[in-house]
């Protein structure tokens, strides 16, 4: 079951939020953000579950092959 929220945050935090996260994920990158510091889960569990979440694998994997790409495309100067 999801609760409705409501937060208020600076005008910059929101519009990194909507820009970097995206408007559809927010919530969800706080509610993940938020897990680890108020639930006292076994932590190979919730490594388990992150795992077989095959979207948000998917979005890391992309997330990494960009990021190595930059790396390769920088200059040593």
């Amino acid at each position: 079951m999801s609760k409705k929220l409501t937060i208020t945050v600076d005008d910059d935090i929101y519009a990194g939020l909507h820009s970097v996260i995206g408007r559809r994920r927010i919530s969800r990158f706080l509610n993940d953000l938020a897990r680890p510091h108020v639930l006292t889960h076994d932590l190979a569990a919730g490594y388990r579950a992150m795992a077989a979440d095959r979207e948000r694998e998917e979005e890391a994997s992309e997330w990494i092959e960009n990021l190595t790409g930059d790396v390769a495309n920088e200059s040593g100067a």
